[in-house]
């Protein structure tokens, strides 16, 4: 393969990575798998510096999670980003509630919901 092969598959791979931050592609099984990962990278870097909105403190998250970010940013579709960034805040508060109504003395319910029938 000469020089040439090497910048066109390159180039092919950043065309790709950049449809797939815009939207225009579907990702692969192994490119969701790769955001996922980088994803929870980042959210552990979040957790290890009490940061819970990356969105309202994006300036904090951008200082102490900066190379999480860029690779999250990076493996994901902006709007996954924004999409798991929002999912973090209300997945968490909806924790912290369960928490405070157990402690509170709340039953916790397993709730096992079926649309179909067993036959």
């Amino acid at each position: 393969m000469g020089i040439l092969g090497l910048f066109t598959s390159t180039s092919e791979e950043e065309k790709r990575a950049s449809e797939i931050r815009k939207g225009t592609v579907a990702p692969t099984r192994a490119e969701r798998q790769r955001c996922w990962e980088s994803r929870d990278l980042y959210f552990a870097c979040l957790d290890k510096h009490d940061i819970i909105d990356a969105l309202k403190e994006d300036k904090k998250a951008s200082k102490e999670c900066k190379a999480e970010s860029t690779k999250f940013e990076e493996n994901c579709a902006e709007k996954w980003v924004t999409y798991f960034k929002q999912w973090r805040v209300q997945d968490i508060q909806k924790r912290r509630r369960l928490a405070e109504l157990e402690a509170q003395g709340g039953i916790k319910l397993d709730v096992n919901t079926q649309f179909t029938e067993k036959k």
